[in-house]
């Protein structure tokens, strides 16, 4: 203990300007704050002094004729014109260690419980990608103990996935069943413009206990800057960085996706950046395959990720879910009318994919997948005249033997919250039903 506090005092030492650099507050617009020096360089922190005396932390985002664009990462009430900048000399790093495991942080990768963290290990939270060239293949499957997961969408260790879904159709709750069930080492779990209420639900009711142990949650709730926002989920994904370099095998959870994207387009339109399609800006398109490719294999690691995407008013084709899919291996969509049948996980299993199954999955395990697969294609197809009688039995073999196994698939396919299912049970399973519809099929 005495050490860390000693590490932590020389830390902030070595961080103590010999000379003052400062600015004062010119001018302030919507989001940025425009102000007449200090010489900072772009992404440098820098502290605002309100008339209070509170110091807020801002970042240098831009430049304009020779004035310096800031954004506030902290709450500006009190703000005025004059007050005084001071720069920091730093960009945005996260302290790291192991003693992070349990822990809830919020955006900034500062402890939200009143707990110090003592380390010495700064990582900063804007970071290259692994070299292509130095990224191990993915070849061993990540079980995730949500059986339609592990059948039908098996995901590989390094894997990069989206979940794809509407408001409330259980996105969350699949998420808290993942990182509960996972085999991965460690989870790190960023709740991005989240509700404050559905922070401690999330971390209580769908995390629980034993998932919370092995896990460190970041936190940037809808209510907080729209700086913060974006950040949250760098932090995230360098806290993940740290554990992967460390050789574990990590487990990244982003919800969502989508809300960080509309974080990205407040900052970028109030910077001046024209909107494009619905509104976003440019830099949001470039900053989401940047962010993806932080995640994913390394020569030590890997960093299996999964984002949510909300999909507005239940288009998947939408700006966001449509740069998504472009950039992530597979796509797991969840189906309000699923959901409304009370059918959870609420995953459509023909609309969803896993891009690496092939690669993880052997072959017998891909075979009994394709097979009922087909069946459940088959029974789609000819949902309409079941529904309303008109199909007559002996019509069509393939969907007769969908109307005898359906139910019995159905039945694997569901799972309750807190009912976690073993790989090699739910493979057993899933051979099993597959071979009785082969002999069907016959």
């Amino acid at each position: 203990m005495v050490s860390r506090i000693l590490e932590e005092m020389k830390s902030r030492i070595q961080r103590i300007e010999l000379v003052r650099m400062t600015g004062r507050v010119t001018r302030i617009i919507g989001l940025t704050i425009e102000s007449k020096g200090p010489d900072a360089f772009l992404g440098e922190l820098c502290k605002i002094v309100l008339p209070d005396g509170r110091r807020i932390l801002a970042e240098v985002t831009g430049f304009r004729d020779n004035n310096v664009i800031l954004m506030p990462l902290e709450d500006t009430t009190g703000l005025s014109n004059g007050c005084e900048i001071l720069r920091m000399d730093s960009v945005l790093n996260v302290r790291v260690s192991t003693d992070m495991l349990g822990r809830v942080l919020d955006g900034l990768g500062r402890p939200m419980d009143g707990k110090p963290l003592f380390s010495s290990r700064l990582y900063p939270v804007v970071a290259q990608a692994p070299n292509p060239l130095d990224r191990r293949r993915i070849k061993e499957p990540l079980p995730v103990g949500v059986r339609v997961i592990d059948a039908f969408l098996t995901l590989g260790k390094g894997q990069r996935i989206g979940i794809f879904a509407g408001s409330g159709v259980g996105k969350s709750t699949l998420l808290g069943m993942i990182a509960r069930n996972t085999r991965a080492d460690v989870n790190v779990i960023a709740l991005v413009g989240e509700r404050g209420r559905e922070v401690r639900e999330f971390i209580e009711r769908d995390l629980g206990e034993e998932g919370l142990k092995r896990s460190v949650v970041v936190v940037a709730t809808s209510d907080q800057p729209a700086l913060v926002r974006v950040k949250a989920l760098y932090v995230a994904t360098t806290i993940a960085e740290f554990f992967r370099d460390m050789g574990k095998d990590v487990m990244l959870m982003v919800d969502s996706l989508t809300r960080w994207a509309m974080a990205q387009r407040e900052v970028g339109l109030s910077m001046g950046e024209p909107p494009a399609t619905r509104g976003y800006t440019p830099s949001v398109f470039a900053s989401i395959p940047r962010i993806v490719e932080r995640a994913g294999m390394s020569s030590r690691g890997s960093i299996t990720a999964i984002y949510t995407v909300l999909v507005e008013a239940d288009d998947f084709n939408e700006p966001i879910s449509d740069t998504a899919r472009g950039v992530l291996d597979g796509h797991i969509i969840l189906s309000r009318a699923l959901a409304e049948a009370n059918h959870y996980p609420s995953v459509d299993v023909l609309m969803s994919i896993s891009r690496l199954m092939p690669e993880v999955a052997d072959e017998t395990h891909q075979r009994a997948a394709a097979t009922l697969r087909n069946i459940m294609a088959a029974y789609n197809e000819a949902r309409d005249l079941i529904e309303v009688g008109a199909y007559r039995e002996g019509t069509n073999k393939r969907v007769d033997t969908a109307l005898k196994y359906m139910d019995e698939i159905n039945a694997f396919l569901r799972q309750n919250i807190d009912e976690k299912s073993e790989f090699e049970e739910t493979l057993e399973r899933l051979k099993e039903i597959a071979g009785k519809v082969e002999k069907e099929l016959a």
